[in-house]
């Protein structure tokens, strides 16, 4: 359980750190670009550890 609360956290921070970098981003395709690299982040975890 510990451990599925840390990917959990990890996550979160992931998400966090994406939403303020996009928000100093201007470009609306440097944008996109993170947001499919976090979304992809965010499945692999998902696959790889919690499935």
């Amino acid at each position: 359980m510990e451990q599925n609360f840390i990917y959990y956290i990890a996550l979160l921070l992931l998400v966090i750190i994406g939403f303020l970098v996009v928000k100093k981003m201007a470009s609306c395709l440097i944008k996109s670009i993170i947001t499919v690299v976090l979304i992809a982040v965010a499945v692999a975890i998902y696959w790889l550890y919690l499935r």
